[in-house]
């Protein structure tokens, strides 16, 4: 009999979240459990991908506010009618599927605003006999938090989850780095691995330089600064492809589309970007953890700017583990300019690409299935 698994995600600005439950949902599939991905952001193109059956709720994603702004797909405040809406389609979703696993992306650890949706989802799934297995599927590094924050999640993790798969190698990044009360669930925590992506095979043309942006929102001043560094850099006469992103506006791609040289091409983004990577001199890109992870399996050169603005830390500890290891070179966010940007090209091209023996293990996606299916079949 085929394992049932609902898993819920929800990005809300880029597209990273929804990239890696979407390995994470085509690795559970390959591995034969029947798999209703319950999203809730805006749709974004290639993403799930085939195999996991899609539920779309009303989408919601973070207004100009920030993360704690929440607004639905015509720009207005999320209300309590919309908030009701996405709660009831939610759990009749968990009432039509009735799943062996529940997996929930990111909460406790993150998403606490979408509370007004899990909270009762976790209630209902509380009350069904036999009860699901849950669990949680978070990344290796997380943001800083306060202490009163840490705690609200420990008992939120005592109070209704079964599991919490870290997606991180622990020889590379360890829970509790950066969430320092871990040990208090320690015997629900697996590390799966980072979550990656075979490279798969170039769809179009492929290019020397490839710079990214992940989901483009934060990425204009990235993007500016390399088409500023190319000419003074040992790159100037190589082929370059800016990927904006899906969210960078529309009139700053085509004003940098329109001011960059023929031998720059634009995309918002590419299905084959693994492909390109693996195709590529050299990576220029911020430091998210899905840009990391393909960077690592194409085994290319790459720079990393990691965003860093509002406080964000998790991208400048992921790019300075990364570059203790020789893996990449970083430059801090406040520190970006042309001129050394163009300088880390010409110091990285001295050097060969970091290849896949690495030693970091990439078989997130793969083991996180296997763990929940194991576990799982335990109490059927």
């Amino acid at each position: 009999m085929s394992i049932s698994v609902l898993f819920y995600v929800q990005h809300l600005l880029g597209v990273g979240h929804l990239a890696r439950a979407s390995l994470v949902a085509q690795a559970l599939v390959a591995q034969g459990a029947t798999v209703t991905l319950v999203t809730g952001g805006r749709p974004v193109d290639g993403f799930p991908g085939p195999g996991p059956d899609v539920v779309e709720l009303p989408s919601v994603s973070a207004g100009p506010g920030g993360f704690g702004d929440l607004i639905d797909e015509r720009g207005n405040p999320v209300d309590d009618a919309l908030k009701h809406d996405r709660s009831k389609k939610l759990i009749n979703t968990l009432h039509s599927c009735e799943p062996d696993v529940i997996l929930i992306e990111a909460f406790p650890f993150g998403r606490r605003q979408m509370r007004f949706e899990l909270l009762p989802l976790l209630a209902e799934a509380r009350s069904r006999q036999p009860r699901a297995l849950v669990a949680c599927s978070v990344r290796d590094i997380l943001q800083t938090r306060s202490a009163q924050k840490h705690q609200q999640t420990v008992d939120e993790i005592s109070a209704a989850f079964d599991l919490v798969l870290v997606h991180a190698d622990p020889a590379f990044a360890r829970l509790e780095e950066t969430f320092p009360p871990a040990g208090d669930f320690a015997d629900k925590i697996r590390y799966t691995g980072v979550v990656s992506a075979q490279p798969g095979r170039l769809q179009d043309d492929a290019f020397d330089v490839v710079v990214s942006a992940g989901g483009g929102i934060v990425g204009e001043k990235l993007i500016r600064t390399a088409l500023a560094a190319k000419p003074v850099s040992s790159l100037s006469a190589a082929r370059w492809c800016i990927i904006t992103g899906p969210n960078l506006a529309a009139p700053i791609a085509d004003e940098l589309a329109a001011k960059a040289g023929k031998d720059v091409s634009f995309y918002p983004s590419r299905r084959d970007f693994r492909a390109l990577l693996a195709n590529a001199q050299l990576s220029i890109s911020q430091a998210g953890y899905n840009t990391a992870a393909d960077i690592l399996r194409a085994g290319c050169r790459s720079i990393m700017v990691p965003y860093a603005s509002a406080g964000e830390t998790e991208q400048t500890l992921r790019a300075s583990k990364l570059a203790e290891r020789g893996l990449i070179s970083a430059i801090a966010e406040t520190e970006l300019t042309a001129e050394k940007l163009a300088r880390q090209i010409n110091e990285r091209m001295t050097s060969g690409p970091i290849g896949t023996s690495h030693g970091i293990d990439l078989t997130g996606a793969e083991c996180a299935a296997a763990v929940l299916l194991s576990e799982a079949g335990r109490r059927l």
